[in-house]
């Protein structure tokens, strides 16, 4: 591709780099010049424009994002496409799920030429329907063929929308006393429901190891989750030791994401289990929102998979935490 000014004898069917002002309108940047806009110039008192020149190995910005962004989706049934123009193509959700995408792939689009950009959502952001998934844009109105061939083909079904695979689930809460109110079994419905899940009635026992024991062993949903009135700190402490006591196992705990420290995870009769830390009960982002999210669209959550939850794991500070970040300054 050829960038730079051009006399308007050879400017015919030239991209126009930069808008023009003329006296009946506006040349919009981005247009191809026809030989009606090269004698409006003329008229205009021109004789030669900044403009873009492709050749017989280039591609049109739009066509390269669109060729681009059909890769990234191949294969996907819960993505699409909105129309192109100026070079960039929009990813969209078609319904509620998770992003899956292949950070790999999203790079070595990038790196296929300076002029390629991708960007998207963060790995397993949680997409309500219509929500942008990634964004293409050719940042120059034409680049080779092969550059955009080669980024095709390296991220070929980079993108792709994990959908919920479960419908119902139960949650046990453990009380003391008089017991902290509904609003933990609230908040957890309606954070279930972004993913149409519905939660059942709401379960409560004593905060009691034996007692939670039973309760979970009765348990019916596909999705099976603990919120304890006191924070469970400890890997031996009630919820967990309740969970081994009903025949379960409990496969991680701890969560280097905060607020969302102390959650752990298990299962039980081949049904996942989370224990919720405390902050759940706010509906505000937490890391029990991580996990519940993919376990919901069938993505496994591992000790592994938490573990490395760290980077951007620090979600917000919060001001009543007993021992305050540093306010130096």
């Amino acid at each position: 591709m050829d960038f730079g000014p051009v006399d308007l004898s050879d400017a015919l069917g030239a991209v126009l780099a930069h808008s023009v002002p003329l006296p009946g309108g506006r040349l919009k940047k981005g247009k191809l010049l026809d030989a009606g806009d090269i004698a409006a110039l003329r008229d205009a008192g021109r004789d030669r424009v900044i403009a873009a020149r492709l050749g017989p190995d280039d591609m049109g910005e739009d066509a390269a994002a669109l060729a681009l962004a059909e890769a990234l989706v191949a294969g996907s049934q819960g993505l699409d496409l909105q129309p192109v123009g100026t070079g960039r193509v929009n990813v969209m959700a078609k319904s509620a799920g998770i992003a899956r995408i292949d950070p790999a792939k999203v790079a070595a689009v990038n790196n296929a030429d300076p002029a390629i950009t991708l960007a998207t959502v963060p790995e397993w952001h949680r997409m309500e329907p219509r929500g942008m998934v990634a964004t293409v844009k050719i940042i120059a109105y034409g680049l080779e063929k092969t550059s955009v061939s080669a980024a095709c083909e390296a991220g070929r079904g980079a993108l792709d929308l994990a959908l919920p695979v479960l419908t119902d689930a139960v949650m046990i809460e453990t009380v003391v006393g008089d017991g902290l109110g509904d609003k933990g079994h609230r908040v957890t419905g309606e954070r279930l429901q972004r993913l149409g899940v519905k939660l059942g009635p709401e379960v409560l026992v004593p905060h009691d190891e034996t007692a939670l024991a039973e309760s979970l062993a009765q348990a019916r949903g596909a999705l099976i989750l603990i919120l304890t009135a006191s924070a469970t700190s400890d890997i031996r402490d009630v919820a967990p030791s309740a969970l081994r006591r009903a025949g379960g196992v409990v496969e991680h705990f701890g969560m280097p994401v905060d607020p969302g420290n102390l959650l752990f995870i298990g299962s039980l009769d081949g049904v996942p289990v989370v224990g919720l830390p405390g902050c759940a009960r706010s509906p505000a982002l937490n890391g029990a929102d991580w996990v519940l999210e993919r376990l919901i669209c069938g993505v496994p959550v591992t000790g592994a998979d938490i573990r490395g939850m760290g980077v951007g794991g620090l979600l917000k500070d919060i001001p009543t935490r007993p021992r305050p970040r540093d306010r130096k300054g």
